[in-house]
């Protein structure tokens, strides 16, 4: 079937059931273990990708289910990253502290790490299907490195093993392999300097779209308390001009929360853009019309063959029923707008 204009998705993740992992909380505690948490991971699973079927969304995730973090769940599965020595650090621009691994041996992917997960989800949904993988730079600043000592080197040995995930996701499936870059709204000399290369690295030879996630952060309290604070949101001038210029094929942008202007995607070129239109706060979710407006004035600088309607960031630490709401508002809002460009009727997809 042929993709509707104005394809709805989501970043990636979706919160995880109460009776599998504790509820609303960036690094939940698993309920269940062994062959027990294993069950319960497929059934969330199945459960979060019916939940974007019904609601309509044209391109689905797994809901990040099996995760406990969208980092740790992937660095976890390399060799090199030794969580039984967290060091106490200082991320994200000196933003946020965090337990983080220490990296005291070469990274190296012996083995596939999201091979299993994507083929599980491949089989119960006919929908394209994205994975996420986070990105060198963002893994890097998640890290404490005590065997590169050189943060470009260490990037781009993550960016490797990243490459070699990508291209058997992308061969076993995967329509859309996204590279969850927060760091690069941060980092911008760093970005220019060698994130780029690293993003383009972790990209060489996948076949399947490709995407860059860049964002201001989760809706929790800490984030919460920064974007509040915070009165620069300049930031896309500078990156997406650099993103142009890389191989990936979109970039997933946040709009919703921090309001900018969307007249900067003028500056993504050709690039498709997924467009953060819905905020992923804990706040109610915002009414269908306000949403439909803020894709109404992204149209005005992306044509709608480009534009993807999307969430801001991930939801996982939202409460369930409150992340389903926002999604209904985004697929709502979505096939309000679509029937204006095509003459359709707002109630079908």
């Amino acid at each position: 079937m042929a993709a509707p204009l104005l394809p709805t998705t989501l970043v990636g993740s979706l919160p995880r059931p109460g009776w599998l992992a504790t509820p609303e909380s960036v690094r939940p505690d698993w309920r269940l273990e062994g062959a027990l948490l294993a069950e319960g991971q497929d059934d969330a699973v199945l459960v979060a990708l019916k939940l974007q079927e019904d609601l309509g969304l044209d391109i689905v995730t797994d809901g990040e289910q099996r995760r406990r973090h969208y980092i740790e769940g992937f660095t976890r599965g390399l060799e090199g990253f030794d969580y039984t020595i967290l060091v106490e650090k200082r991320t994200r621009g000196d933003r946020y502290t965090a337990p983080v691994p220490t990296v005291a041996q070469p990274v190296v992917r012996r083995q596939p790490v999201l091979l299993a997960a994507l083929q599980f989800a491949r089989a119960h949904t006919t929908r394209r299907l994205k994975v996420t993988i986070p990105g060198p730079m963002t893994i890097a600043d998640t890290s404490h490195d005590a065997y590169y000592h050189d943060e470009r080197a260490f990037a781009l040995a993550i960016a490797d093993a990243i490459n070699a995930e990508a291209r058997e996701l992308a061969a076993a499936g995967a329509d859309v392999i996204q590279i969850d870059e927060p760091c690069f709204n941060i980092y911008l000399d760093k970005v220019e300097a060698w994130g780029i290369a690293a993003l383009d690295r972790c990209l060489d030879g996948v076949a399947a779209t490709t995407a860059v996630h860049v964002c201001y952060g989760y809706g929790t309290p800490a984030v919460l308390a920064w974007k509040q604070q915070n009165c620069d949101w300049s930031q896309y001038q500078r990156l997406l001009p650099l993103l142009r210029a890389s191989r990936v094929q979109q970039v997933s942008l946040e709009f919703a929360a921090p309001g900018v202007d969307p007249a900067v995607l003028r500056l993504a070129g050709d690039k498709d853009v997924l467009y953060g239109c819905v905020d992923v706060s804990p706040a109610p979710a915002e009414p269908v019309a306000a949403v439909a407006a803020r894709l109404r004035a992204a149209l005005a600088h992306v044509p709608p063959e480009r534009l993807y309607p999307c969430t801001d960031c991930g939801m996982a630490p939202l409460p369930r029923r409150l992340a389903e709401a926002k999604l209904a508002v985004l697929v709502a809002a979505t096939r309000q707008v679509r029937a204006e460009l095509t003459g359709g009727a707002p109630g079908h997809a």
